[in-house]
């Protein structure tokens, strides 16, 4: 009999809690909706009628812009232990240093822990941050004439990734409206070259000055602009959708060849997997940068961004790739995911959003903490001393 109520309790399922738990969660996001760059849409860039104008200075998080990111920041919340404050050392915040990401790190703090004066951590004005800008840092041996070989690999060539997007550039010059038959956008081949400095590449043509006009028809629709103000009214939520290619297209450039991902991702992969693998760190870290973090992990873990309303691989306003360290019986194990808000969701205002599971190349959707740890540090440039 005691042989049977052994057997018994040995067969009997651990609680749920004891079987699977979150034991940390680190997440890279994009910051959220902003006023365009200068010279984003090229100023040579020719149009039937007048860009609208924009609540805020060029770059700047909007107020739309900072409620939806209080919006993702309110369904996070579900990562923290109870309500009430955090614990000093369970949260940790930190963003570049362009506005920006700074705006968008506090909306986040104050929606994830109303009345906490949560702290947003970010480099003095002027310091480059290598987390975010690793090469304009020199942060890894970042060889330019090699990123460039690299490039050309992976591309085919950088006429051959236009050729591929000419049925979308002509979309896009629909949209435009000026009616000429060199297109509205600068014409002419595509060059790229390695930078005077030698810590970037330099990228021209017909990608590089449509992949920024069709960045800021999507902002202008994620923003809540009138539809007659979107694309000059010739822009709906489908072609937005299919425009975003282009802005896609331009980290086949920029972060997703291996030598460019590897680079582009070094240090702040380095510094997601120290948190993650870590004895003890916070419960949540949130790592507020850009567009190219976002692609250039992505293409490191080996996993396509898709998110309803966006070109697939075009990072979207506010959107994360989160991962989270778990443990059940058999130890401490990973999963990734990319938490995100649909484009509508964010033009509209609501609360909907998306956490898409991811399954990693070579580990699938549980993944061991060790085994992630080799797997994606395998795909990272080495973090030079500075």
């Amino acid at each position: 009999m005691r042989l049977l109520l052994l057997a018994a309790t040995l067969l009997t399922p651990l609680p749920a809690a004891a079987q699977d738990r979150v034991e940390r969660v680190v997440m890279l996001m994009r910051h959220g909706v902003r006023a365009p760059i200068t010279g984003e849409a090229p100023l040579d860039t020719k149009v039937a009628g007048q860009w609208p104008t924009w609540p805020v200075a060029p770059e700047f998080l909007t107020p739309h812009g900072a409620r939806a990111i209080a919006q993702l920041a309110r369904h996070d919340r579900r990562w923290l232990n109870g309500a009430g404050c955090p614990a000093p050392g369970t949260v940790r915040i930190h963003t570049n240093t362009p506005e920006r990401t700074i705006a968008t790190g506090r909306a986040y703090a104050d929606a994830l822990a109303p009345g906490c004066n949560l702290t947003v951590e970010h480099n003095p004005e002027g310091k480059t941050d290598p987390l975010f800008e690793p090469l304009r840092a020199g942060a890894t041996a970042f060889d330019a004439t090699k990123a460039v070989a690299a490039i050309t690999a992976y591309t085919g060539g950088v006429n051959a990734l236009t050729a591929r997007h000419a049925a979308t550039i002509r979309e896009l010059d629909r949209v435009l409206g000026c009616g000429l038959p060199a297109g509205c956008s600068t014409p002419g081949l595509a060059t790229l070259k390695p930078s005077a400095d030698g810590r970037g590449v330099d990228f021209t043509g017909p990608i590089r000055a449509t992949s920024g006009t069709a960045q800021v028809i999507l902002l202008q629709y994620a923003e809540g602009m009138p539809m007659r103000d979107v694309g000059f009214g010739r822009a709906d939520a489908a072609t937005i959708r299919r425009l975003g290619a282009l802005h896609a297209a331009l980290f086949d450039v920029f972060t997703r060849s291996p030598y460019m991902t590897a680079h582009q991702t070094g240090p702040v992969g380095d510094h997601m997997l120290r948190t993650l693998t870590a004895a003890n760190g916070p419960r949540l870290e949130v790592l507020v940068g850009h567009d190219t973090n976002v692609t250039a992990l992505a293409a490191a873990l080996g996993v396509d961004l898709d998110a309803p309303g966006f070109a697939r691989n075009d990072a979207a306003p506010g959107g994360a790739l989160v991962l989270t360290r778990r443990w059940d019986a058999r130890g401490p194990y990973v999963t990734v995911s990319y938490r995100v808000q649909p484009l509508d969701a964010i033009r509209k205002g609501t609360a909907k959003v998306i956490d898409r599971p991811i399954s990693i190349p070579g580990c699938a959707k549980r993944c061991p903490l060790d085994r992630f740890d080799k797997l994606l540090r395998a795909k990272l440039a080495p973090v030079v001393a500075g």
